[in-house]
């Protein structure tokens, strides 16, 4: 129950004043001066109580017993009908002949939302060797002079006008075995020279990369980035636009990424936050329990292929 906020009683306090009417031998004026109201508020309770009990000192609802023009459940059952069929409110308003507020507010007092469109069943997939594909994406990062508001909360100490750096992400889609760069820029020579040295770092662990994914940013398509999918004799496969979750192992990682490292402590300097990543990315892909590994380590997992 809600009582307004200006009421001067409560169901408690009126059953206070007809307690001290009738079992105390207050008189009204008395009980109605004591509580703070009218003896006209006093006698009203009073009746109520004498017609309904304890039970009638509770706030009634103010809607009228009879509504003339209230909308006909067959109407209403027309809306609800039009709506779970997917129908916008304007369209229920005019084929029932209501206004599209009567249609509305029906609808929010009944709780019925318009359905969702059906979403494409998830596809997971999963390639069986280490090489086979290797995901490819960038975060930008916000250069660090001081500890700012992410850590603190304090968004006066948030910095601007300071630049950004960016983290080059390359992930093996069998094993999850991660290799991560800071780069100056996301621009095709930078991201041509981190998919070389991805490749050797996978080299140099035996594994021969195949197939690199990425996202159609302008880095990805530039004829830099072409050059060493040539050299090195890779077939580049490119997300659908505007579905990031084709490449969410990246993605997912990104996120991971960020909440571990990037913003897992307090940085005073870009140059600290960088000079902590190689550490970190060692212990992801050698101590730190996967989840989509059955909670085994991506070396574990590559160690076992």
């Amino acid at each position: 129950m809600q009582v307004h906020r200006n009421a001067k009683t409560t169901p408690s306090m009126r059953a206070l004043i007809v307690h001290r009417v009738r079992q105390e031998q207050w008189s009204p004026a008395q009980a109605a001066a004591a509580a703070g109201v009218s003896v006209r508020t006093t006698h009203k309770w009073l009746r109520r109580y004498r017609l309904g009990g304890r039970p009638a000192l509770e706030d009634a609802s103010s809607r009228p017993q009879r509504s003339p023009h209230a909308t006909p459940a067959a109407v209403i059952t027309r809306i609800i009908e039009l709506r779970q069929a997917g129908q916008r409110i304007w369209l229920i308003a005019r084929a029932v002949g209501r206004p599209a507020s009567t249609v509305s507010a029906i609808l929010r007092r009944l709780g019925v939302e318009r359905p969702r469109s059906p979403q494409p069943p998830v596809r997971r997939y999963e390639w069986p060797h280490a090489g086979d594909l290797v995901h490819v994406d960038i975060k930008p990062l916000a250069r660090i002079k001081g500890v700012g508001h992410r850590i603190t909360g304090d968004l006066s100490t948030k910095q601007r006008g300071i630049g950004y750096e960016y983290a080059h992400v390359a992930i093996d889609d069998a094993t999850r075995l991660a290799y991560v760069e800071v780069c100056r820029t996301q621009r095709g020579d930078d991201c041509a020279a981190f998919l070389d040295r991805a490749c050797q770092w996978f080299a140099d662990l035996g594994v021969r990369v195949w197939r690199v994914m990425s996202d159609n940013g302008k880095g990805y398509l530039s004829n830099a980035f072409a050059a060493v999918l040539a050299q090195r004799r890779l077939r580049h496969i490119r997300t659908r636009p505007y579905t990031p979750r084709t490449n969410g192992k990246a993605e997912r990682f990104i996120q991971t990424l960020l909440r571990e490292w990037a913003y897992g402590r307090a940085y005073t300097s870009s140059r600290g936050r960088t000079a902590a990543l190689q550490r970190w990315v060692m212990f992801y892909n050698r101590q730190r329990p996967h989840a989509s590994l059955s909670y085994a380590t991506p070396w574990a997992r590559f160690r076992a292929a």
